[in-house]
């Protein structure tokens, strides 16, 4: 396809599809494999294998069906439905590792074919004493394979298709055909028909399995469809439906026809069966194998094509030279380039058995990923996602999790090798293209359903009302969010485990497209300054005339976790204290939701969080003490608190202090306190003497001090409450609507 102008070139039907991926479905396991397969498991072992391979593709072919009628497919089959549903990164990720395999499997099918001439290495070595390496015929081939693919492109492979799938079909009715002339069937019947040997089951599968691959070769050719929405459901479906009845009438065939022993001895047992089978199997095989190959060439250089489209790589140079096309075709020629060199670097080596399970794996997870981003879209309901072929959810779950299981079961050693390399390439490509997202589209779909499901039956049960537990999910909305972040801090810090914050930015005005364009403006901005920390606060902004109107409005609304909110934080410039005015006018408003209330009084000095937190418990904070105490428990939680240690101290009088004392230690006892003994002093207060003084003095070196307020003291007293505190850092006033219980 020309990705610049849009036009299909090639304008393909369904036919190259269907055809590209059955002539790599019945390739060169099937010939040299099968066979082996069935004399060392038995008929209903190798069914089972079968069973468990469609298992993974039938879903993954429906699932590609699916995700094709969705949008418009473009260049890079596989490559393109992933890296449009999970982001250009992880598209990326998988797209490399599917590309390689896809390169390296043109390899795999060259060594293979050659095995159709061993008669002639056989006659040469019997002649002359010399064994002849398989390289004397696998590097020509592969040599013509590429100057077909280069200089005719994938035209020419899809004539050639069509004139080697004919000889695999003829070479296959001749096999089925034929008999072996000295087996009684029904005899050898009940043997090969047993389990044996299960024990080896999935190495079996290891080596049978890449017959299966062949399902997606043509998903590869879409950008050269006329109609991929409809050529790659009708001709991916139909390829993994006719492959797996013919393998089964094929294991059927061999088992009625052949001993085990000759089975497991003779990797062409096939020929002993086939009518002129000393001539039409090798020849089955050579066409087998070779449109195996012409397949993955064809698709391979697309997939490094549409790689490059995408910038993937690091080097622009190397990406404009990689999607560059030949004028007339647009055939992706300097990829093909790069799939012959790396095909014929393992074509000279003889053998892919060292990495062949590895390329399995990346087979696997390309597998199991389309399977997993079909359950997502079905999952996450996106009024966006309409096929007009539809999978089941369940289908493309069961796909997604067999894939998974099988790769550890095949090799656990090679499965973790797998998802490592993927991980450090995933990082690799993210660490330079960081600004491309997409992975969490998907998911947020996803996460969407669970929470509303969620929220709707917790709603229905009111379960959650009944529970004594208590966590704090606070809102806070400030118009200075751009000139102090301490009370952006505070709500990180109480959200980092235990707690859920929302913090809201205020816009004055009545809502309007110029306040709508400022809000999203300003929220982009937030997102920016604060999105940077690894903090679990959900950030956004409200419109609103007042401040008043703007905390009315808020704390009707359930927070970001679907929990309704029950504290409310307000905060003000200590230095500065300009804020506490409007903090007081709307305190009592909030008071009388029975909301518990914070008020943050920020100073402009940097928190050292290697000091103390401080806690100040007075004889007028009976339903606040618990509260201070579990708030100071919860901050502490935050990664940036770990260095630090809470102190409690509690102010009485001298006639109190028995009674004080006694309280303190049952509190210890029970173990209700989230500190040690040493961590708790008790202070007497003189009679007539300042609480705000002996707070100043022994709290001057605190990273953050709590301190309770209540409603009468806020009235008794008003702005001065708050005030007063010079030689301290920020403190945290605190007012619970009820006692909480330290649990």
């Amino acid at each position: 396809m020309d990705t610049l102008s849009g036009k299909r070139v090639n304008g393909f039907g369904t036919a190259p599809v269907f055809f590209t991926a059955i002539s790599t479905i019945l390739g060169a396991i099937l010939f040299l494999r099968f066979g082996f397969a069935v004399g060392t498991l038995g008929f209903w072992g190798v069914i089972l294998i079968i069973l468990l391979g469609h298992m993974v593709t039938i879903p993954t072919a429906l699932a590609i069906s699916e995700l094709a009628t969705n949008k418009k497919v473009e260049g890079g089959g596989e490559y393109f439905i992933i890296s449009r549903s999970f982001g250009l990164n992880i598209g990326g990720t998988i797209g490399i590792s599917l590309y390689l395999s896809q390169a390296i499997s043109v390899a795999f099918y060259v060594i293979a074919f050659t095995e159709a001439f061993s008669f002639l290495f056989e006659w040469i070595e019997s002649g002359t004493g010399m064994v002849m390496p398989r390289q004397f015929i696998s590097i020509p081939a592969m040599l013509v394979l590429a100057y077909m693919i280069v200089s005719r492109g994938a035209g020419i492979g899809v004539k050639t298709l069509y004139w080697i799938c004919g000889i695999l079909f003829i070479s296959l009715l001749l096999f089925f055909m034929g008999s072996s002339g000295e087996k009684s069937p029904e005899a050898l019947w009940h043997s090969n028909s047993q389990f044996k040997n299960m024990g080896d089951f999935f190495v079996v599968f290891a080596i049978v399995f890449p017959a299966f691959t062949g399902m997606t070769a043509g998903v590869g050719l879409s950008g050269d469809l006329k109609r991929p929405s409809r050529s790659i459901p009708v001709g991916t479906i139909a390829a993994s439906l006719s492959g797996m009845l013919v393998y089964i009438f094929i294991i059927w065939k061999l088992s009625t026809s052949a001993t085990p022993e000759e089975m497991t001895s003779d990797q062409l047992v096939m020929a002993r069966v086939a009518i002129g089978g000393a001539l039409i199997i090798p020849l089955g095989l050579a066409a087998s194998t070779m449109t195996s190959a012409l397949g993955s060439i064809m698709v391979a250089p697309r997939t490094l094509q549409a790689l490059a489209n995408d910038s993937t790589f690091p080097s622009k140079k190397i990406n404009n030279w990689l999607k560059r096309g030949r004028r007339k075709d647009n055939e992706p020629v300097n990829a093909s380039l790069v799939t012959v060199t790396i095909a014929l670097a393992f074509v000279a080596l003889g053998s892919v058995n060292v990495v062949a399970g590895i390329i399995s794996m990346f087979f696997m997870i390309t597998y199991g990923s389309l399977c997993l981003i079909s359950f997502l879209n079905h999952f996450g309901s996106s009024p966006s996602y309409r096929p007009s072929f539809r999978s089941r959810w369940y289908i493309s779950l069961s796909g997604f999790v067999v894939a998974i299981w099988v790769m550890f079961k095949i090799s656990t050693i090679y499965a973790i090798v797998a998802i490592a390399l993927m991980s450090l390439l995933y990082i690799y490509i993210h660490n330079y293209h960081k600004r491309r997202q997409g992975l969490e589209a998907i998911f947020a779909n996803a996460l969407f359903q669970v929470n509303r499901n969620l929220q709707v039956y917790l709603q229905k049960k009111k379960g959650w009302k009944l529970s004594n537990e208590w966590r704090p999910s606070v809102i806070c909305i400030s118009e200075d969010s751009f000139e102090r972040k301490t009370a952006f801090n505070l709500l990180s810090w109480i959200s980092h485990r235990y707690g859920f914050g929302t913090y809201l930015h205020l816009i004055k005005g009545y809502y309007s497209k110029e306040t709508a364009e400022k809000a999203e403006y300003e929220l982009r901005r937030l997102i920016r300054i604060y999105g940077k920390r690894r903090s679990h606060t959900y950030i956004d902004t409200i419109i609103s005339p007042s401040y008043t109107s703007a905390i009315a409005q808020s704390i009707q609304v359930p927070g970001i976790s679907g929990m309704e909110n029950n504290m409310v934080l307000f905060e003000f410039d200590k230095e500065e204290p300009k804020g506490l005015p409007v903090i007081l006018d709307n305190y009592a408003m909030v008071n009388s939701g029975c909301f518990d209330v914070c008020v943050l009084a920020s100073s402009r000095s940097e928190t050292d969080f290697r000091n103390e937190i401080h806690i100040w418990i007075q004889s007028a904070d009976t339903d606040n003490a618990n509260l201070m105490i579990l708030m100071g428990y919860i901050i502490r939680g935050h990664p940036s608190w770990k260095d630090s240690r809470i102190r409690i101290f509690e102010l009485c009088s001298q006639r109190s202090l028995e009674k004080t004392n006694e309280k303190m230690t049952q509190l210890l006892n029970e173990g209700r306190l989230p500190i040690t003994a040493k961590n708790i002093e008790i202070i007497v207060r003189e009679e007539g003497g300042s609480s705000k003084d002996i707070i100043n003095r022994r709290s001057e070196d605190a990273a953050l001090t709590i301190v309770g307020f209540n409603r009468d003291a806020v009235k008794r007293v008003g702005e001065s409450f708050f005030t007063g505190y010079d030689n301290i850092g920020t403190l945290l006033f605190v007012n619970a609507c009820a006692d909480r219980d330290l649990g």
